[in-house]
């Protein structure tokens, strides 16, 4: 990035940071002024000189007559004159005359520290934040460390950034009012960094130092800490969830455990911010959600009942999404019960502010749950968007619509339509390769997911989609293997990836290892498809009752599920 795109936007982050952190200055006094005429005519012929284009001897000038008068505000002219005639060098120089000067002044320094930035000198720059927080009152200090992050959020090399961060945190480690906000700010970096077993021991070393602190806690809670198979993180937060904590830390903590796939202790933590705090909606609107996709509905319908009377008539502007979350929540459970009048009563107090492509998809199935699909269709199709993202998605709901209501090629024909606008966009590409799998066109499919990969490396699903068709197909089952494991690897909790790794190992025979894995599935997510395959695995291999029971289980959370009837119909089981 140039010199003075850099300096632009550290200025912003660093002046409106520190801005933050530091408490209102009382005006000084007015002093006698220094200015004689011949100081004048100095000051007038370095303004003159820069309107002229001189702007090196107007700087020059300026700068003179600050060191004359040891005024603040001709060196910030000085400083202001060297940005304007692009050298960033006299700049420094000017930001350093001053503090030189004037050591007591503040904002010099400050200036120092965004010119460092902007010059990539990352080490000078992290001394100047030493000297900058140091210069603060004590109790203002602790803000000022938590700004230096975003401070030098811009440094392309993220490892030295936290290196000279954490020099500069030296005296904050030894300070009781700062030793806590010191390490969850070098953890915060070390994160950033990559350097995850440094940014835990930072987090571990914070809570150790001050165990009431929040900030390290919240650092504790970052997924890529806690998902780590060396850390020792997650006896330190459990063992302080035991004590009083907030709401809002105990929601965090259960919002990870969610992330981790570690659904009963989630559950946990959120019963007790249930009976802890029981004013607290976004406990209850969050504790209804983790039920529902863990498939305890009616516990989940008590959760979301809770929050919209919790919330009342008149929601506050920034609980209008949480309050249309739980009342789509609820007309979804309304219709699985067939309750349709009581889904269309939860629909009908959705808020103003409401998402248009959610609140029409859900409307669109209650309608075809009354077989009205004439209707339905045209419920999503009559959605205006406000934006070039939701006509994104409602062009996604739209087809996946259509791929549930058996009218697949009219999805191809949409879906297509969009892609050939945005060929690269990858949630087109993975909804095309959904729909030509329905519609068996399994070479372009292959096509679409390999595109994908290249375009997002990263993406598990890609890789876990292609393999899974080939293991289901029964064909090129090594290719196949490969693509799951290296979903597996991108992404190991996931349980319908498990799913498909347990289904390619009894594709290739392996029965034993692949009933293992998708029991594990399963139990991690209890799902009509993952349930098909763990009874067509526990029925061939001779447990013809047990197969039974997961078949029934799989069907009262999915009746419907494409798999499930297919593995009941080629096994002649009735339910």
């Amino acid at each position: 990035m140039k010199f003075w795109l850099r300096l632009a936007v550290l200025s912003s982050l660093a002046v409106g940071a520190w801005a933050q952190s530091s408490a209102p200055q009382a005006e000084p006094k007015p002093q006698p002024s220094a200015l004689d005429a011949a100081l004048f005519y100095q000051i007038l012929l370095g303004e003159l000189n820069t309107r002229q284009g001189a702007a090196g001897s107007g700087f020059s000038l300026m700068l003179d007559a600050a060191r004359k008068t040891r005024d603040p505000a001709l060196f910030q002219r000085s400083v202001d004159m060297a940005l304007q005639a692009r050298s960033g060098e006299a700049a420094l120089q000017a930001a350093q005359t001053w503090k030189r000067e004037i050591p007591s002044a503040t904002e010099a320094n400050r200036y120092v520290l965004q010119i460092l930035l902007a010059l990539n000198r990352i080490e000078e720059a992290g001394k100047a934040l030493a000297v900058s927080i140091n210069e603060l009152p004590l109790d203002e200090q602790a803000g000022a460390i938590a700004s230096a992050p975003r401070i030098f959020g811009l440094v392309k090399d993220k490892a030295l950034a936290a290196d000279a961060v954490e020099k500069a945190m030296a005296k904050a480690f030894t300070q009781k009012a700062t030793v806590a906000a010191a390490w969850t700010t070098v953890g915060r970096m070390r994160r950033d960094a990559g350097q995850i077993s440094r940014a835990s021991e930072a987090a571990r070393q914070g809570h150790a130092a001050d165990p009431q602190a929040t900030g390290p806690l919240a650092l504790a809670l970052a997924l890529s800490l806690l998902d780590n198979a060396n850390s020792s993180l997650k006896p330190m937060v459990d063992a302080h969830m035991r004590t009083a904590v907030s709401p809002e830390l105990r929601l965090a903590y259960a919002r990870t455990l969610v992330s981790l796939q570690l659904l009963p202790e989630a559950l946990a933590q959120l019963l007790q911010l249930n009976d802890k705090h029981p004013v607290f909606a976004d406990g209850w609107l969050i504790h209804g959600l983790v039920l529902q996709e863990n498939g305890q509905l009616q516990e989940a319908e008590k959760r979301f009942e809770q929050y919209v009377r919790l919330l009342g008539s008149s929601p506050a502007p920034e609980q209008q999404a949480g309050l249309a979350e739980a009342l789509m929540s609820l007309a979804q459970l309304a219709q699985k019960q067939g309750q349709l009048d009581r889904a269309n009563q939860w629909l009908s107090q959705m808020p103003a502010g409401a998402d248009p492509i959610k609140l029409a998809s859900r409307q669109a199935d209650v309608l075809a749950q009354q077989g009205r699909l004439d209707e339905a269709r045209q419920v999503l199709a009559q959605v205006k968007p406000a934006n070039a993202e939701q006509a994104l998605r409602k062009v996604l709901a739209q087809s996946m619509w259509l791929r549930e209501h058996r009218d697949t090629p009219a999805a191809y024909v949409l879906v297509k339509a969009a892609l050939d606008k945005q060929p690269k966009n990858t949630e087109l590409l993975t909804e095309l390769s959904l729909v030509c799998e329905k519609l068996k066109r399994f070479d372009e499919m292959e096509a679409l997911l390999r595109q994908l990969m290249a375009l997002a490396p990263q993406e598990a699903h890609a890789f876990n989609a292609l393999g899974y068709s080939l293991a289901d197909r029964n064909i090129r089952l090594d290719e196949a293997l490969q693509l799951i494991e290296k979903a597996v690897q991108l992404a190991p909790q996931d349980p319908y990836i498990q799913d498909s790794l347990g289904w390619v190992k009894f594709r290739r025979g392996e029965k034993a290892e692949a009933l293992a894995i998708l029991k594990a599935a399963y139990k991690a997510k209890p799902d009509a498809e993952i349930a098909a395959h763990l009874g067509e695995v526990l029925w061939v291999m001779g447990q013809p009752n047990e197969a039974g029971t997961l078949w029934r289980e799989g069907l009262l959370l999915k009746a419907d599920n494409d798999t499930l009837l297919e593995t009941l119909k080629r096994f002649n089981f009735k339910p």
